[in-house]
């Protein structure tokens, strides 16, 4: 055995990391020319659904072949089948961004995912109320209510930037508000699938455990959840590449693309899936450092997403155009979403604290 000692302050760190590699994940696309959507998600999905989650388990999970007999198999179908649903929201969650840009996709999307992904799966066990009656659980509840508030607010803020470019016609091409809408809505609701793919593959990680994986625990779930999102991703792009004749792009651009260049194509996909594969790497190292609130894993991971993904936004100069109000309403909602972490981290920190107390009161009262 191996145990992984608690460190709330560190986990919320690892889930920072893991959040700013999300938020940038999308960012390559911008350079990608000439390929059809569907040749470059099936690429970018390759890497970090598929290649990424295999290599990094065989890395970092020792036995990993002993791990894989030994570990219940209806938790290997439950995690797989449910990252299936997962995919079909990252699917959509990445049409959306062509339609409504990145800031109020990841609003939304990430948004009802946040409160879905938290308070649902202590429900399904019946452990929401005893968890929340313990000390730093106030600071818990208002993390996610603050963290609530400030994402309505960068999704206000994004509609007022549409509005911003709609009066000087400077939001032409793909966007379309109510597409984008409906799939970053489903984006939403599907992505917080995820958390439960995680959590019925927590009887792998915990045989993982016992051959040592310590820390990497995690990383062996990623094999079937991200797997299963791959399978629907690909089926939909396959789909795509047959509809439109477009899986040769894979291997040769359209006549008369001189300025695009296939090797940058390529690599920029591969930049995307190994970028999100990385959220999901920190992802794993930050929960289990968490300690006694760890279900609050995928609130803060997902605010943070939020929090960095605007950031991101603006440094790409989404919002050069918007007005003074606009402006305003997004530095006010980052500065809500800041207060969310520290609440959220500083909740953590009290509840490990008084399970650290707890732990040695017994030890002292039996001392002779």
């Amino acid at each position: 055995m191996n145990p992984v000692s608690s460190n709330p302050l560190l986990g919320v760190f690892l889930h920072g990391m893991g959040a700013g590699f999300a938020s940038t994940c999308y960012t390559p696309q911008k350079r990608v020319k000439c390929w059809s959507w569907q040749t470059y998600w099936l690429t970018q999905a390759s890497f970090c659904w598929f290649l990424l989650p295999i290599l990094g388990a065989m890395l970092t999970i020792p036995q990993l072949m002993d791990v894989l007999r030994e570990a219940p198999k209806d938790a290997m179908l439950k995690s797989f089948l449910l990252g299936t649903a997962y995919g079909i929201g990252g699917t959509a969650f990445g049409i959306s961004i062509r339609y409504i840009g990145f800031s109020l996709t990841y609003s939304i999307a990430v948004g009802l995912s946040s409160v879905l992904g938290t308070l649902i799966p202590p429900l399904v066990h019946g452990t929401l109320g005893t968890t929340l009656s313990k000390p730093g659980a106030c600071w818990i509840i208002a993390g996610i209510i603050i963290g609530t508030f400030g994402i309505a607010g960068t999704g206000l803020a994004g509609r007022l930037k549409e509005l911003d470019l709609a009066a000087q016609q400077q939001n032409k091409g793909e966007f379309n508000l109510t597409k984008g809408l409906l799939l970053s809505l489903l984006a939403g609701v599907l992505s917080a699938v995820y958390g439960f793919a995680l959590d019925a593959g927590q009887p792998i990680a915990e045989t993982a455990v016992k051959h040592g994986a310590g820390i990497w625990q995690g990383n062996v779930i990623y094999i079937f959840s991200n797997t299963g999102a791959f399978v629907t991703t690909a089926l939909y792009c396959l789909y795509l590449h047959a509809k439109h004749k477009t899986l040769a792009e894979l291997f040769e651009l359209p006549a008369g693309t001189e300025k695009a260049s296939l090797p940058v194509n390529w690599a920029m996909a591969v930049v995307t899936g190994l970028f999100w594969y990385g959220q999901f790497f920190f992802y794993n190292l930050g929960h289990v450092h968490l300690g006694e609130y760890k279900f609050t894993s995928w609130a803060i991971h997902m605010i943070m997403l939020v929090l960095f993904s605007n950031l991101v936004g603006l440094a790409l100069r989404e919002w050069r155009a918007c007005r003074r109000l606009t402006g305003a309403t997004i530095v006010f909602a980052l500065a809500v979403l800041t207060a969310a972490v520290l609440a959220l981290t500083y909740g953590n920190y009290r509840g490990d604290e008084a399970a650290q107390k707890a732990a040695v009161a017994p030890q002292t009262e039996t001392s002779p």
